[in-house]
């Protein structure tokens, strides 16, 4: 399984507009932060979680514009919905419908803000072919199965994904029980560490180094990320298997046996 970090920062990105601090002008290309995303590639399947808005440009940049499964939403913010538009380059490829997997509530937002795509245009108007799809359960995409968890971003619930290995944890301030227990033994987790003081809706980053000592996944890497936290001497302080995630990082994940 490979699993393409696009964006891990903010809603705001790195550089922020107007900020002239150390990261947001730094020439290190691991502080330069678009809205938060992943693809994610097992066999011939592919999928993306979120579609921020700079997903044209991630796409592009790391060459996965050519094919796709499928598309799960964590939840409808700006920063994770506002560049669902650009799944019009692969229905235009490819000549397929994409399926957008999200909770009822997120289907009902996601139906109001891109209401104009299912509009009756005369022929030659493009928009993109989207099947709105509901999260009620376990999904399997291709080779690959997905277990949607509960999380809470402030009050929002919200969902995180379990692949496997894998889990991909963002904008989260709280996590159940029910679904810590299913955090345990990962491989990989990507889990959100907003900056260096406390937020109401976010783990801040030394809540985040606990949360990640205690699940003890092989690797942990932290997106969501503002400019408080420059990539280099963060991750010099950060303990052994626990560093920042980086725009186009890749990491690949062995499996025996599919990932199921």
């Amino acid at each position: 399984m490979r699993i393409t970090i696009l964006g891990c920062g903010t809603s705001m990105g790195v550089p922020q507009l107007g900020c002239r601090c150390a990261v947001c002008t730094s020439s290190d290309p691991r502080n330069h932060r678009t809205r938060p995303s992943v693809h994610i590639q097992h066999g011939e399947t592919q999928i993306l979680i979120d579609t921020p808005p700079e997903l044209r440009l991630q796409l592009l940049r790391t060459g996965l514009d050519q094919h796709l499964d499928a598309v799960l939403i964590t939840h409808t913010h700006a920063d994770h919905i506002m560049g669902l538009d650009d799944l019009r380059g692969f229905t235009l490829y490819t000549g397929r419908t994409v399926p957008v997997y999200a909770e009822p509530s997120a289907l009902d937002d996601l139906k109001r803000v891109f209401r104009y795509i299912f509009f009756p245009y005369p022929p030659g108007v493009s928009t993109p072919q989207i099947e709105f799809r509901e999260i009620n359960g376990v999904l399997q995409i291709g080779d690959l199965t997905i277990e949607p968890l509960r999380v809470f971003h402030g009050e929002m619930p919200i969902l995180a994904f379990r692949i496997g290995a894998f889990a991909y944890v963002t904008d989260v301030s709280y996590i159940p029980p029910d679904t810590w227990e299913r955090l345990h033994g990962l491989k990989l987790l990507i889990l959100d560490a907003l900056r260096r003081e406390p937020h109401p809706t976010h783990f801040h980053f030394e809540k985040a180094v606990e949360v990640a000592l205690q699940l003890k996944a092989e690797r942990t890497l932290f997106t969501h990320l503002t400019h408080d936290l420059d990539y280099e001497s963060t991750n010099a302080a950060l303990p052994d298997g626990i560093e920042l995630a980086y725009d186009g990082q890749v990491v690949e994940l062995k499996t025996s046996s599919g990932v199921s």
